[in-house]
């Protein structure tokens, strides 16, 4: 190999490295702007604060639970927040009506659609928390169980530092 046929080679190395360096570099702000866009709508939807909250998004073999919790255990005014808007959002989702999810995340996000088709088919049940509340998500249809699934990482990868995994 001669060393202009190793000089190009390098070259296109390196160049292949500046590409892909910039594609994830791109990705993260693309990721970045949308958590924020996703702050901004989620403040607009959800009456608590999301400084002071935590969300939870944790994927079970039949669907799923979503917890929404506390920074400070001892705040009551955000728990009753918390407590009173995922009661709205249960009765809601019951009914087929994942309008608030949708106008924070977007009508095209992952698993949304079938949700809402199939939401007489997901046993959906609050529970009040010291610290806040949980919603649990459970149904028999595999098609469901991957929808929660999808919906639960799409909320999770939006949500960013508000939220946690488990």
């Amino acid at each position: 190999m001669t060393n202009s046929v190793q000089r190009a080679i390098i070259i296109g190395i390196g160049l292949l490295i500046v590409l892909v360096g910039s594609i994830v570099v791109v990705q993260r702000t693309s990721l970045n702007e949308r958590q924020a866009d996703v702050r901004i709508q989620g403040q607009q939807i959800m009456p608590f604060d999301l400084d002071q909250t935590t969300h939870s998004f944790v994927t079970t073999p039949t669907g799923g639970v979503q917890t929404v919790v506390v920074k400070d255990p001892t705040n009551a005014e955000q728990i009753r927040l918390i407590q009173t808007h995922l009661t709205a959002e249960i009765a809601r989702f019951q009914a087929g009506d994942f309008a608030d999810p949708a106008a924070i995340h977007g009508q095209t996000m992952p698993g949304l659609a079938a949700l809402e088709r199939g939401a007489a088919a997901i046993a959906l049940r609050y529970t009040a928390l010291p610290a806040g509340a949980h919603i649990s998500y459970t149904t028999s249809d595999a098609t469901l169980v991957a929808a929660l699934h999808d919906w639960f990482m799409a909320q999770q990868s939006d949500h960013g530092a508000d939220a946690m995994s488990h």
